[in-house]
């Protein structure tokens, strides 16, 4: 009998994953919302351009570096608590960003986001990795997770809009609290965890300094690089010093009784793919968001609300693609022939988007171009982060969910970064062989228009290549058969209890 019928499932699970989906809407949501109403805030607080990026890299730091412990701590206290906890000081924090009077009350609360919101998001996707464990259950509530992870970033480019021109940048922040209240109520209400899903073995403490450390570093190394260039002598110290504290932390790892991540979790084939390929595919995603946004409100003339609902199309594809393609057909198809495909396609809609002009229509090159990507991406995101939880331990289903999001948060850092070098270097090098030709200031504005297009697409060309490298390395290195259920010996090892079998 597979564990998932030997374990009682759980009645309230549907209702459980109402409220881990909202939470999971919130934390996607503040890694845009908080870019459109960024001008407002600064412009209001009198934060200096230089500085300008704090806002964002505060959060950024906090949430990628503290992911494995806050995934670990999950694990040892107990998901349904952390997550509780995530919750609550996240509203909190929101709330000391909506009031906040000066650019350091500001800069506290996006750090003090980032690290409830690295509590929250492993302990929403390990509660939902525990709760379902019925392979068809799996893939109809991965499906819904999947949706939300993949459109919630569109969602927030719409949403900040609408409450930044409405009623104000403090909106932005104020609008997670209600998010936070609901689900934490219904965390209270409905989730209960198994009881053989905690883990009780101590923190490793060396481990969670190596690795917060570590992926502060590169966070940081990264994010430097977007301002300051990646030779400058400080970029170039936080990627070495990344390098060396990663590694003294896969070495601690190896050798202590307990550790915060079990190297087990990565080095399985299936799951190293899973995180290989969905860190690839955000560090392309952010070339859609990121230049898209740019091209449509700087080059197109749309405001912010225009701007998101230009968005939309991204988001019905990635809820189609997630919620009717890979949840109807992981249960009947290898993941790897979703995965593939999906990312695959996703390239087509970033290939489409290399051809951008000036004079560009929305409906015959943007449209379409955001519908294969929301499709490719939805039908990939849902397989890939199923894939990424399966086969593990109960009790490691935290920090194996903290390794989605480190994935992803270190995709979007690199992405950032490589992608926004690769078009303003571009956009520099077309200004100067095109401006000295251009006479009126008319012909000079729309050289300036078209280099920063060219620019764009520049960086778009490279999004494709990575996400086409995603599909073809999803296609080489997953090789699980369908997940479906099979009978496991009483006392079958638990990595053994969700039977995904290989090739």
């Amino acid at each position: 009998m597979s564990q998932a019928h030997s374990t009682p499932l759980d009645p309230r699970r549907w209702q459980a994953l109402i409220f881990i989906a909202l939470a999971q809407l919130m934390v996607v949501l503040d890694s845009t919302i908080v870019n459109i109403a960024l001008p407002s805030a600064q412009a209001d607080l009198g934060i200096s351009d230089g500085n300008r990026q704090w806002v964002i890299t505060a959060y950024a730091l906090a949430f990628g570096g503290l992911l494995l412990f806050g995934g670990r701590v999950a694990d040892l206290w107990g998901r349904r608590r952390a997550f509780i906890i995530g919750l609550t000081g996240f509203a909190l924090a929101s709330a000391l960003g909506g009031a906040a009077q000066n650019e350091a009350m500001l800069y506290a609360s996006r750090a003090l986001q980032g690290v409830f919101g690295a509590l929250a998001a492993p302990a929403a996707l390990s509660l939902l990795t525990v709760l379902f464990t019925n392979p068809r259950e799996r893939a109809k509530a991965f499906g819904v997770y999947g949706a939300i992870a993949g459109a919630g970033a569109a969602v927030g480019l719409l949403l900040g809009g609408v409450l930044t021109e409405w009623l104000g940048w403090r909106w932005t922040f104020f609008v997670n609290i209600p998010f936070a209240v609901v689900a934490a109520a219904g965390a209270v209400l409905v989730i209960r965890e198994p009881e053989e899903a905690r883990n009780r073995s101590t923190l490793d403490v060396p481990g969670v300094v190596l690795a917060s450390l570590g992926l502060v570093a590169l966070v940081y190394g990264f994010a430097r690089a977007e301002h300051e260039g990646w030779g400058e002598s400080v970029t170039v110290s936080m990627l070495v010093a990344a390098g060396v504290l990663l590694t003294l932390f896969v070495i601690v790892e190896s050798r202590v009784r307990a550790p915060l991540l079990p190297l087990r979790v990565v080095t399985d084939r299936n799951r190293g793919g899973a995180y290989l390929t969905l860190g690839l595919a955000i560090i392309a995603m952010f070339g859609l968001f990121l230049f898209l946004t740019f091209y449509l409100q700087g080059v197109r003339g749309y405001s912010p609300i225009q701007a998101g609902l230009a968005f939309l199309p991204t988001t019905a594809g990635m809820v189609t693609g997630s919620t009717q393609i890979g949840a109807r057909l992981v249960t009947r198809v290898p993941p790897r022939f979703l995965m593939g495909p999906g990312f695959l396609v996703a390239s087509l809609g970033l290939l489409l988007l290399t051809q951008l002009d000036v004079d560009s229509s929305y409906w015959a090159t943007v449209l379409p171009a955001q519908l294969l990507l929301g499709l490719g991406m939805g039908t990939a995101f849902m397989p890939g982060m199923s894939l990424a939880t399966a086969r593990v331990k109960p009790t490691d289903a935290g920090v194996a969910s903290a390794m989605v999001n480190v994935s992803q948060q270190v995709g979007g850092a690199i992405g950032t970064a490589l992608l926004n070098t690769i078009a303003t270097s571009a956009t520099a090098s077309y200004l100067e062989d095109h401006l000295a030709g251009a006479g009126s200031q008319a012909e000079q504005r729309m050289v300036f228009l078209e280099s920063q297009v060219h620019g764009y697409t520049q960086a778009i060309w490279l999004g494709f290549g990575i996400i086409a490298f995603a599909g073809l390395m999803a296609l080489l290195l997953i090789n699980t058969k369908i997940s479906r259920p099979a009978p496991v010996s009483d006392d079958a090892s638990p990595d053994e209890a969700v039977p995904v079998m290989a090739h």
